[in-house]
């Protein structure tokens, strides 16, 4: 999972009413590694960046909150499927 700047998506969106696409992903300096092979095996959280970010507290929760969904649901996957599964 990513964690990056937004930042506006080309004018040539503008040729189409129905687009709603207003920002892009920029380059991440953000990442959480979720292990989805083995259940115990914790995330990691990686930070790229040259330049220096401010990430918001609420920011930081709701990037935080979706990892842990992640891993929640790559540790339920893993429990259905069963160790076997894994390759």
């Amino acid at each position: 999972m990513e964690l990056s700047e937004a930042m506006p998506a080309p004018a040539r969106g503008a040729e189409s009413p129905d687009a709603v696409v207003t920002h892009l992903p920029g380059a991440a300096f953000l990442m959480a590694l979720v292990p989805d092979e083995d259940p115990d095996l914790e995330p990691t959280v990686h930070i790229h960046s040259h330049d220096e970010y401010v990430v918001p507290y609420e920011i930081m929760r709701w990037f935080m909150e979706q990892v842990t969904d992640q891993v929640e649901r790559c540790r339920t996957a893993f429990e259905q499927a069963g160790p076997e599964a894994v390759v």
